[in-house]
This record gives structure tokens, C-alpha cells and sequence, in this order.
């Protein structure tokens, strides 16, 4: 388990294999939530990360007629 200290100024140090883990890079932006009683720290990724992702996804899929 990974304990970390609250600064004065309400800073964190993320250890290090929790770092490497998520791969985060200084100055990368941390999306932060409050759930459940806890603090979650999501890495923010480009959107280009993402390209290729869906890869053979179906996407001939057959849609409602749009009604005027």
C-alpha cells in the first residue's frame, strides 16, 4: 500500500510505481473526483490516444428514419 502526506498547501506526491503504472507524466492534467467518501485521480489523455481503439467494431447498423 502506497500512504502519502497532505501538504500545507493540500499537495501530493503520486508514488512512483502508481506513476509507471498509469504512466503519468509531469504536467499531464489529472481529472479528480469525490466518490464514495474517496479521492480519484484519472489520468486526462489526448483524444488521439485513442485513435485505432474500436478497430472491427460494426458500424453497418440500420437506423430509424428520421420523422418530420
Amino acid at each position: 500500500m502506497n500512504d502519502i502526506t497532505v501538504s500545507p498547501k493540500f499537495q501530493v506526491v503520486i508514488p512512483l510505481k502508481v506513476r509507471e503504472a498509469l504512466n503519468v507524466r509531469p504536467g499531464q492534467k489529472m481529472r479528480v473526483l469525490a466518490y464514495n467518501n474517496q479521492v480519484i485521480l484519472i489520468p486526462v489523455r489526448p483524444i488521439k490516444e485513442a485513435r485505432g481503439s474500436l478497430k472491427g467494431i460494426e458500424t453497418d447498423i440500420q437506423r430509424e428514419e428520421d420523422r418530420v
